[in-house]
């Protein structure tokens, strides 16, 4: 229960984080808050400051930052709505990027505990497939696999269960870049010694150890923010694909239910710590890249309106009137939060062993 507890606190933090990104860029630029709460539900507590209402509030989920004239005409002059187009991108860019340094940070806190780090080698080729003559040889440092950036050790083997029989490399060979193009390493089902049938490339793997320092735990942290939002977008293509369907999806309870049962696996609290803190990142790496999709709602279709009133402005001397954009926001709204209930009851359903 402790656990589960404590990711309903990290999920409810990250969305403050979100919206702090967004109270303190507007304040920066001068455009007026109203209100900015921690917490959602009933008020806890209010305190007024300036022009400002600062509330904490009963349900630990996330919080909100009301600036004057967001959805709506305001004659204030500094109202967000008034506000200079490359302000209002800021400013509603803001929560993304606080998320994503919120999950950078925490890879960084991870990694700092780190003895070392892992890049995959080349080790040499096995008889069945026999690739021994694709262009690779032992040795190679595998850097890229179908123009997709090879991180750390494990993603070599999730590039290439996703690729198909022709793969491009990238390698360091010698101190240099070498690409190795169109290489044909099928991936074929082989009996092992225990009658198993395993898939296998032809290839074995080593990993090259990248020792802690100051300036890799740097790097590879980024690398490991970068690796989640390749990871949310290949999971976003796989469900526009089909790939996946609304079953492997997760929303809120999922996650909390996720983090709780990490954490009360874990053999030690240090472990649980650890692994809570790792899915937290992920979370908040997702969070920063959702809200940057062009879909109505987000800040990201946000962005988007001021984008599209841009060019027509431009081309047009004319902009879409407000209330129309409003509109379309109010009906993403209406399907997100369908959206969200449909994932919360599937959720419940896996919760219940349905």
């Amino acid at each position: 229960m402790l656990y589960i507890i404590v990711a309903i606190l990290i999920f409810g933090l990250l969305i403050a984080v979100h919206e702090f990104g967004h109270f303190f860029t507007a304040k920066l630029f001068g455009v007026k808050v109203n209100e900015f709460s921690i917490g959602m539900g009933p008020a806890l507590w209010k305190r007024k400051r300036g022009e400002t209402l600062y509330s904490l509030r009963l349900l630990p989920i996330g919080g909100f930052c009301a600036m004057e004239g967001e959805d709506e005409d305001s004659g204030d002059p500094r109202a967000f709505g008034n506000a200079a187009g490359w302000k209002k991108v800021i400013v509603l860019s803001a929560g993304a990027a606080m998320n994503f340094l919120a999950g950078f940070l925490m890879i960084l806190a991870l990694y700092s505990q780190s003895s070392g780090f892992y890049q995959p080698v080349i080790a040499g080729f096995l008889e069945e497939p026999d690739v021994s003559g694709c262009g690779l040889q032992p040795g190679d440092v595998v850097l890229s696999v179908d123009g997709h950036r090879v991180y750390f050790y494990d993603n070599l083997s999730m590039l290439l269960s996703r690729a198909g029989d022709t793969v491009d490399w990238i390698v360091e060979r010698e101190g240099e870049r070498v690409k190795v193009p169109g290489t044909y390493i099928p991936l074929r089902a082989v009996e092992n010694e225990e009658g198993q049938t395993v898939y296998l490339r032809g290839l074995t793997i080593q990993a090259k150890v990248q020792p802690a320092t100051a300036g890799n735990v740097l790097k590879y942290s980024w690398y490991g923010a970068l690796d989640f939002v390749r990871m949310v977008w290949m999971s976003l293509g796989d469900l526009v694909s089909g790939a996946v369907g609304l079953r492997e999806m997760s929303g809120p309870v999922g996650i909390v239910t996720m983090m709780g049962d990490v954490g009360a696996s874990a053999p030690t609290t240090r472990a649980a710590a650890y692994n809570i803190l790792y899915l937290s990142a992920l979370v908040a790496v997702n969070l920063a890249v959702m809200n940057l999709l062009p879909l109505p709602a987000l800040d990201g279709g946000r962005i988007f309106f001021l984008a599209v009133n841009g060019l027509l402005y431009a081309v047009f001397r004319r902009k879409i009137d407000a209330r129309y954009e409003g509109y379309v926001h109010m009906a993403g709204l209406a399907l997100l939060m369908g959206l969200s209930l449909a994932v919360t009851f599937s959720d419940v359903g896996k919760l219940l062993g349905r």
